[in-house]
């Protein structure tokens, strides 16, 4: 494979694997979020792999509701012959804080490593330019009942078998 092809795929797989960070997190797929992670990823001082960092993750996301994350600017330097890269992501969040609506503006600071030919998080740093509240919650809005009506209420995260088994039948996070 020529070096700019392997280049193109690399970059392609780092994208790949933000967004797969974002619908895990909203969906709460901790499984599949931790997954994305190196097995040995640093969680804290001497605290590694991706059972600690599913346990961070669960509490991070428990007091919080509906979040939506959507990833744009991403700027990728790669270093293919040691299989690590590390980039810059730019994200727009809308996070759910009991009736509180967040708008965060935030900066990733990515390291990545190809393990056994696949991209995964080294570290990711979450960095905040700022994060304010809106002035209305759209999830206190009456059901939209798409395509009846445009505003409202919609379906998404709830009807997710990953946010359903994470929030339980009541809403609160499950033990």
């Amino acid at each position: 494979m020529s070096g700019a092809v392997e280049r193109l795929e690399a970059e392609a797989d780092i994208r790949q694997l933000v967004a797969r960070y974002a619908v895990c997190l909203d969906r709460r797929d901790l499984d599949g979020l931790v997954d994305l992670f190196v097995p040995d990823v640093r969680v804290g001082r001497g605290v590694v792999g991706r059972d600690a960092l599913r346990e961070a993750f669960a509490a991070q996301l428990a007091p919080l509701g509906v979040t939506v994350l959507n990833t744009g600017t991403h700027q990728i330097d790669l270093d293919l012959a040691a299989g690590a890269a590390s980039g810059h992501v730019y994200c727009k969040a809308e996070i759910q804080d009991g009736d509180r609506w967040i708008h965060q503006a935030i900066r990733y600071d990515d390291d990545y490593r190809r393990v056994e030919g696949r991209w995964l998080f080294l570290r990711r740093n979450h960095r905040l330019f700022y994060g304010a509240e809106v002035g209305r919650n759209p999830l206190a809005l009456a059901p939209a009942n798409w395509p009846e009506h445009h505003t409202g209420t919609g379906t998404l995260p709830h009807e997710e078998p990953t946010w359903q088994a994470f929030h339980g039948s009541d809403g609160e996070p499950a033990e």
